[in-house]
């Protein structure tokens, strides 16, 4: 079992700056792809950024330039720098990711955190 727990979060107003943290625990032996998606009221989750092992990382087109994803691997923990917010960035931000556990070695599972809320204000 993997736990992933969300921070960072918050208000903040148009043209400001959060960091959001997420940070992975529980039986892993290896962690691959990582990435950020959001949900905003009465709209589908959407994927933000991706990172790879390697840290390669891709973007959605809307955050791409503002928002950058990276990655801790000592620390089992990811980071998403939101600069430049817009009223649009508002939503859940959910962190997810795909493990290897010591409970099953033999494929790879997705984990998804709880989420924490970025409320941008104009």
């Amino acid at each position: 079992q993997v736990q992933l727990v969300e921070s960072g979060g918050g208000l903040v107003q148009a043209g400001g700056s959060l960091r959001l943290s997420c940070a992975a625990s529980g039986r892993i032996i290896s962690i691959d792809n990582m990435a950020w998606y959001r949900q905003a009221p009465g709209k589908q989750r959407e994927l933000v950024a991706r990172i790879t092992a390697d840290s390669i990382t891709n973007y959605a087109d809307s955050v791409r330039g503002r928002f950058t994803v990276s990655r801790d691997n000592a620390k089992n923990t990811m980071y998403l720098q939101m600069n430049s917010l817009k009223p649009e960035d508002t939503a859940v931000y959910y962190c997810n990711g795909r493990f290897t556990t010591i409970s099953d070695t033999l494929r790879q599972n997705d984990y998804w955190g709880q989420g924490t809320q970025v409320t941008v204000s104009s």
